[in-house]
């Protein structure tokens, strides 16, 4: 099956043998300097970007959108309206990017690949029982084979946050990497919930974790708790893609989620990106925001730097 991990030759093999040598070497990480890592990120968030360099960051954060709907009041009309907001999401203008992926429980997976069908938008679909994640392996993975078997290109998974905080770091390995063989040839988005691991400590290890069993992103958050993707837990999950890949030779891509609303932030999201990671992750193969009101605000200061002037309320669709 595809994946990600590292190969038997590779000398991070063996750190996943036990459970032992799994925590001794995920404990062994360097510790996270909070305070230099918030400075950092407040730092970085103050970059000025000036109007063309503005507006290539709007089509290119655009183009990251994973557009989501995640309710339990979700139809197959509002999953089919998303799809073709995500194919067009300026009917006006044909030089709109589309957005990377539309993302749908399992059994809207059928409905939005017909909705977004030749227009190269990718379906994703959360699974394993999404958002808690506390279920028996055996359903979460038949959650996983529903999703591919009708035709997700990308699964979003949850770890058991339960597990990871018990220090039973070898079962969410596990886990993560029977999801990985799941899912044959769709990606593998593995999320953290990063608000309920309470310590930058943790996100790193769980970085690390995700990786080494085989994510191709690793994911800030659900978005269905009170803390989500912010820019510090974000550019300590960038810079686990970088030092992964520099011992590895292994990339994985970042998915923020969660809210993260306005083009404002976004772009900070992507000067994150460039100045942590490198400009190889600044691509939607690599780097992907998991959101559903950010692509209307990206839309109308599109419009705003074209024509110098917002438009009226009703220029893009209320999600």
């Amino acid at each position: 099956m595809p994946t990600n991990a590292p190969s038997a030759a590779h000398p991070l093999s063996d750190v996943t043998s036990s459970d032992s040598t799994l925590r001794r070497f995920l404990h062994g990480l360097p510790g996270v300097d909070a305070v230099g890592l918030e400075a950092r990120a407040a730092s970085l968030g103050t970059r000025s970007i000036k109007t063309t360099a503005k507006a290539y960051a709007i089509d290119l954060a655009i183009s990251m959108v994973d557009l989501t709907t995640l309710e339990g009041a979700d139809t197959p009309g509002k999953v089919r309206a998303l799809g073709a907001k995500a194919v067009r999401p300026d009917p006006t203008d044909r030089t709109t990017p589309t957005t990377a992926a539309v993302c749908v429980y399992p059994d809207m997976v059928a409905v939005a690949k017909e909705a977004v069908a030749g227009s190269g938008v990718k379906v994703a679909s959360v699974a394993t029982a999404f958002p808690a994640g506390r279920a028996a392996l055996p359903v979460k993975l038949a959650d996983v084979r529903d999703a591919v078997a009708a035709g997700a290109d990308e699964i979003d998974m949850v770890i058991d946050r339960g597990a990871f905080l018990a220090g039973n770091y070898l079962k969410v390995y596990d886990e993560i990497f029977a999801v990985r063989e799941t899912c044959g040839a769709a990606r593998l988005k593995v999320i953290f919930e990063t608000g309920e691991l309470s310590t930058y400590d943790n996100i790193r290890r769980a970085s690390w974790l995700g990786m080494l069993a085989g994510a191709d992103f690793i994911k800030t958050s659900t978005g269905k708790v009170a803390v989500n993707a912010t820019p510090a837990n974000t550019l300590l999950m960038l810079e686990a893609v970088r030092d992964f890949r520099a011992q590895t030779g292994v990339q994985v891509g970042v998915k923020p989620a969660g809210g993260i609303r306005t083009s404002k932030d976004a772009i900070k999201f992507l000067v994150l990106v460039n100045e942590t990671a490198g400009a190889d992750w600044l691509d939607n193969h690599w780097f992907r925001f998991g959101a559903s009101s950010l692509l209307n605000d990206l839309l109308m200061q599109r419009q705003k730097l074209a024509t110098g002037r917002y438009s009226g309320p009703d220029y893009v669709t209320v999600d």
